[in-house]
């Protein structure tokens, strides 16, 4: 039998980290509604990471805080998720890219 599930080896992913749910949900709505990710992170995030549209680049599991990590990892790519409470507030994530562990042995 052959294992259909997918194994997630890195991320690329933006976020917007917020101080509130409240905040949170309203950015997410807005993302819902169409408006352009990159944009609400430069207006609205509390990281340095805003002045590059939330951007944080590739990363592997271990890199994050663990609730940001499974969120990151459990969404398909071109998915925003969130808000997600960590440690550091509320983040609502968008992972634009995926870089599956793909087994050739597999099945």
């Amino acid at each position: 039998m052959a294992n259909k599930e997918r194994k997630v080896k890195k991320v690329q992913a933006r976020h917007i980290l917020v101080g509130s749910k409240e905040l949170a949900d309203e950015i997410k709505k807005k993302i819902d509604d169409g408006e352009e990710f990159s944009k609400l992170a430069e207006e609205f995030s509390e990281c340095p990471s805003k002045k590059r549209g939330g951007d944080l680049g590739w990363f592997g599991k271990g890199a994050m805080v663990r609730p940001f990590e499974v969120a990151a990892f459990s969404a398909d790519e071109g998915e925003v998720v969130g808000p997600v409470k960590t440690e550091f507030g509320y983040h609502v994530i968008y992972v634009y890219e995926v870089q599956d562990d793909i087994d050739p042995d597999a099945g």
